[in-house]
């Protein structure tokens, strides 16, 4: 895979491992995100879930409320030690894995993500996708949450790079690079159709997208 990838995934893995403390001071100082956490009970979360990238698990116990059970993977330990807190609900598994290397040992009914497609780099997103798909049942359907790209105007866009990037700063006053892509609605519609995947996508609680997938037909 292309090292430019690697360098800055690992630099994103060190931003979030780092910061892991800072994480959900976003979830209370900005009212448009608690919007959006309300919001999101209303989509079509059912069955066995499978959150990929649950971070420090704001959004696990939505999932939870509505799951049969939920599966929340992450590769940040320090992170997870925030989301087994914030979520005891017995139906509730985390595991501490790398999104990019773990191969799902079974098939879910929705596979959520929240706030993580935008740190895929481009030339990963069709593999990411694949997973994805392998790891739905049949009839299955992907469910996820984004910046917009109004949202990039909040952001430290790095100029010029292989990779779309924004640097982010901690309170320390060390700062990181991570994988920023501002997924515009139609754009990413276009890439996932050419992928096979049904998909619709729109606006939620202002600057966010929200879409749902179904994975191309298997024959």
């Amino acid at each position: 895979m292309d090292s430019d990838d690697d360098a800055l995934l690992a630099e994103q893995m060190a931003y979030y491992r780092a910061g892991a403390a800072q994480y959900d001071r976003p979830y209370a100082e900005r009212e448009d995100l608690r919007e959006l956490l309300a919001a999101a009970e209303g989509l079509p979360i059912a069955g066995d879930v499978l959150e990929l990238a649950c971070g420090t698990g704001q959004w696990t116990p939505v999932l939870a409320a509505r799951a049969r059970s939920v599966t929340a993977v992450d590769a940040a330990t320090e992170v997870l030690a925030f989301a087994r807190a914030r979520t005891e609900s017995p139906s509730v598994q985390f595991i501490q894995a790398d999104v990019f290397e773990w191969q799902p040992p079974r098939r879910y009914d929705t596979v959520f993500f929240a706030f993580w497609l935008s740190h895929v780099p481009p030339a990963r997103l069709p593999d990411f996708w694949n997973t994805v798909a392998a790891a739905l049942a049949p009839g299955g359907r992907a469910i996820f949450i984004d910046d917009g790209p109004a949202e990039a105007a909040k952001e430290e866009i790095l100029a010029d790079q292989s990779v779309p990037a924004a640097v982010r700063g901690l309170d320390d006053g060390s700062q990181y690079r991570i994988v920023k892509v501002f997924h515009d609605a139609q754009t990413l519609t276009d890439d996932l159709t050419a992928l096979g995947w049904s998909v619709r996508i729109r606006p939620m609680a202002g600057n966010f997208i929200v879409g749902i997938a179904e994975p191309p037909a298997t024959t």
